[in-house]
């Protein structure tokens, strides 16, 4: 039987973390909107290269915070961010193509989906033992 608590929480850790990745990958819009009016395209670039990168550390905090406040058992932080990082890049290859300014969409998605995918696993691996 599904245990709804267990779920609610699953829920809420999984919308943290989508949260800050969304709240994140603002902080790096803002940043690359006040430094894009530059027109020097290396720094346009390495901006968009590390898109995925901010998005993704946005990502692994909310899982981090979440730990944190719940007292559960705390993962390292590169076992969670590889799982964001990952996602995020894969969402933002997916469209680049499209338009860079629909990364959001996709990462956030294809973030949140790479999120869920570890936290039931990890759920799995603990009710196994």
């Amino acid at each position: 039987m599904i245990d709804i608590k267990i779920w609610l929480r699953f829920l809420v850790k999984i919308c943290l973390s989508l949260v800050l990745g969304g709240l994140f990958y603002s902080l790096w819009l803002i940043l690359f909107l006040l430094t894009n009016s530059s027109e020097n395209q290396i720094t346009e670039s390495i901006l968009w290269l590390i898109s995925p990168l901010i998005t993704a550390l946005g990502f692994t905090t909310g899982i981090m915070l979440y730990d944190h406040w719940t007292g559960a058992t705390r993962t390292l932080f590169w076992k969670i961010y590889l799982w964001a990082f990952i996602g995020c890049v894969l969402g933002a290859v997916a469209v680049y193509w499209f338009g860079p300014m629909l990364i959001v969409f996709s990462m956030l998605f294809i973030g949140t989906v790479s999120m869920t995918t570890r936290e039931i696993l990890k759920m799995q691996r603990s009710d196994l033992t």
